[in-house]
């Protein structure tokens, strides 16, 4: 995590329990957003998003600990134009910012498609600056609760066993030069540390990926800092534009500092793949 995510969650950690029930249906009156504006904003001017990105979220999720979203830009990523960075906020998690996603031209699309964790119901936001430094907004309001805090849903020895457990996946129908669906599955409890172990009554250590980073041929096309908001087994779907042939690789890296890999080469005239790794 940088310093900006860790002043971000030990400042409003406690807010975010505190304000929850409270929370108005407006965006605008949420107390935990409006300080993650001015710490991570500045407070800079930020424009409606539906131009730039949409947010697609339930309005009541079925499970709170495997909440799907999906961010989907407006525009292809071109030189002139493209969405660097985009962030993820959930406000009234214990941690607000689930996780920030960079992007270059050579994504293609700025679409990510993840699963997060919600504890308590909540407005779940998208903020997106494009290359001209420009901030956009979207929001939903999102029926969820016990996400954060809710047991792993998998054995714990299993789940050490295949701990680092990479799948790269690349859509058979991909055209060369064309944006390219891809799909990264890591295997990880992701652990929040809020959630008790039933048997010994305590509590385990945090235990999640923090750090994602996958490039095409050399190139970076998306990266990504997060933390336990991601649900357990992270996975991304995302885009990159495959063309002339290369190596896709994604390397993550988790609050224990372990580091975990995986590629999948693709010839110059097809774009389907599949890569497995053990680490």
């Amino acid at each position: 995590m940088t310093w900006r995510f860790l002043s971000v969650v030990l400042g409003l950690s406690l807010t975010a329990a505190s304000v929850a029930r409270a929370q108005d249906v407006d965006p605008a009156d949420s107390v935990v957003w409006k300080k993650v504006y001015t710490s991570v904003f500045s407070d800079a001017p930020l424009e409606a998003a539906d131009k730039v990105i949409t947010l697609v979220t339930p309005r009541r999720a079925e499970d709170a600990a495997i909440v799907p979203v999906a961010i989907r830009s407006q525009f292809p990523q071109t030189r002139e134009r493209f969405i660097e960075r985009i962030w993820l906020v959930v406000d009234n998690n214990p941690s607000p910012i689930a996780a920030v996603f960079d992007f270059t031209p050579e994504s293609g699309r700025a679409d990510i498609e993840t699963r997060i964790r919600v504890e308590q119901y909540t407005h779940v936001r998208a903020i997106a600056r494009t290359n001209d430094g420009k901030l956009y907004m979207t929001a939903n309001y999102v029926k969820a609760s016990g996400g954060c805090s809710a047991p792993s849903g998998k054995d714990a020895v299993a789940a050490k066993a295949n701990l680092g457990k990479m799948r790269l996946r690349v859509d058979d129908s991909a055209i060369p030069g064309q944006p390219a669906l891809a799909q990264l599955m890591i295997s990880h409890p992701n652990d929040s540390g809020l959630a008790m172990d039933q048997v010994t009554r305590n509590y385990a250590s945090p235990h999640f990926v923090r750090q994602v980073k996958v490039s095409y041929a050399g190139k970076l096309v998306m990266s990504a800092e997060v933390d336990f908001s991601i649900s357990e087994n992270p996975n991304f779907r995302f885009y990159f534009v495959a063309d002339g042939g290369g190596q896709l690789e994604a390397k993550a890296v988790d609050n224990e500092d372990l580091e975990f890999e995986t590629s999948v080469r693709l010839g110059p005239d097809r774009g389907g793949g599949e890569a497995f790794t053990l680490r």
